[in-house]
């Protein structure tokens, strides 16, 4: 019984690309899952910063101590449809040929799952199934994630995989095993318990420099550029002290300090999660530092609040602010205005994180956006004594906002998750072009 089955997280294909605590973390759930239903369980990251055989060839990209850093690079051809930017199109991640002798080693493999994530970070995902196919023939290559959900019909047109799973796949994929091998599973999760599912398979990770804790999935908000209730129909939380559990599990068993969360609403209501979990870390006298790229909820912030996150080690801290403008911030959710974020700079600022400690995201290049509420947006942040970070908008289809993209894009983004690449500005207009973006950006960086 139990089936050798190989995760794979492939590579990015981009014309940039960072590792913020990047980690595939719905792939390792599954890995986990899995796992206790007595699969062999084993992992090939393409984007993995520390693999053996690129260090033995002196390829190792500049990495921060908090767990963040470059991934390697090798510059590639553009696809046909990009030849247009004026930007290097790279490969991110170990050697194509690595790669392949990775795969060499499991030729034992009854079936390969691979994720994918953005939606015009595709190529990648699509290069790396033509070499599975090319070194294990006749094995079934299961593809699922956000570009695979988000983007079917395109995946199962193109991508080369034998199943497209859309949406959560832990139960699909389970399923899948049953009616491909008669493995019947011995353990399903409760979908509606998030504690109910084993940790992630963290372990097969060569080495751990930072690790991503969730504590809810979905979202209360339904923002109109956002997937988030797209990919999780529902907003469901953990038990705040199974969370303060798992993350005394890997600090004490692998001695890891930096973890991340990508929570959507880590702190909304933060009564019921964020403020009971880091009062037993601390009752637990564990020593963490704490990172959010993601965009948190300003409005939940006041002074017992920014007090308990800066003394509870939260070092990187990012909010979503999105405009200044206060229609669009209706018309994009209501989810903060501005008073709230001068409130809540202010409760931060008297917490002890300083000006370049707040990086508040503003997207620019949303639909019909013109450059001066951009410009206006930067100019509010930066009197309230934080820090304006842009976010490039990149078209989601099936947000409330797709129409509205789809209207006014120069591009195909339609039939083409190409044009979804935020570094094309897909809905450029005559006002906010790419080269008034560019001027804005290289100010952003001068100041």
């Amino acid at each position: 019984m139990g089936k050798n089955i190989l995760l794979i997280n492939p590579w990015i294909h981009d014309f940039a690309a960072y590792d913020f605590w990047l980690k595939p973390l719905g792939l390792l759930y599954l890995g986990g899952l899995l796992r206790q239903n007595g699969q062999r369980v084993n992992y090939i990251d393409c984007l993995d910063p520390y693999h053996p055989e690129m260090l033995a060839r002196g390829l190792k990209p500049r990495r921060h101590a908090y767990g963040r850093g470059k991934f390697f690079r090798q510059v590639i051809t553009k696809p046909d449809k990009l030849k247009f930017m004026p930007k290097n199109y790279c490969r991110y991640g170990i050697l194509p040929e690595i790669f392949r002798e990775n795969l060499k080693i499991h030729q034992n493999a009854d079936i390969v799952l691979i994720t994918s994530m953005m939606t015009y970070w595709y190529p990648g995902v699509f290069e790396a199934i033509k070499i599975i196919k090319e070194e294990l023939p006749r094995i079934p290559v299961v593809l699922g994630g956000k570009y695979a959900t988000l983007c079917h019909e395109h995946a199962v047109k193109h991508s080369g995989a034998d199943y497209v799973v859309s949406g959560a796949g832990e139960k699909q994929i389970l399923e899948l095993l049953n009616n491909l091998f008669a493995e019947k599973p011995s353990f399903v999760p409760d979908e509606e318990n998030l504690d109910s599912y084993p940790y992630p398979t963290f372990d097969l990770i060569g080495k751990i420099e930072q690790l991503p804790i969730t504590t809810s999935r979905g979202c209360p908000y339904k923002c109109s550029y956002c997937c988030s209730h797209i990919l999780n129909k529902t907003f469901l939380r953990r038990d705040p002290i199974k969370v303060a559990n798992e993350i005394e599990y890997w600090q004490k068993k692998y001695g890891v300090i930096n973890f991340s969360f990508y929570d959507d609403a880590l702190l909304v209501k933060p009564d019921k999660m964020i403020i009971p979990l880091l009062a037993e870390l601390k009752k637990r006298n564990l020593s963490c530092r704490f990172h959010c790229p993601n965009g948190l909820h300003l409005r939940q912030i006041n002074a017992e609040l920014a007090k308990l996150l800066y003394t509870s080690g939260f070092k990187t801290i990012r909010f979503g602010f999105e405009t200044a403008d206060f229609q669009r911030q209706k018309e994009t959710g209501g989810k903060v205005v501005n008073k709230e974020l001068e409130n809540g700079v202010r409760h931060l600022k008297n917490a002890g994180y300083k000006t370049t400690d707040i990086g508040i995201y503003l997207l620019c290049g949303l639909p019909g956006q013109s450059a001066q509420e951009v410009i206006d947006s930067i100019d509010f942040v930066k009197k309230c004594g934080a820090k304006p970070m842009l976010a490039e908008y990149s078209p989601i289809p099936g947000t409330k906002m797709w129409a509205d993209a789809v209207a006014s894009s120069p591009f195909d983004i339609q039939a083409e998750p190409l044009y979804h690449n935020n570094s094309l500005l897909p809905c450029r207009n005559d006002d906010f072009s790419y080269e008034v973006y560019t001027k804005i950006k290289a100010g952003l960086k001068e100041n």
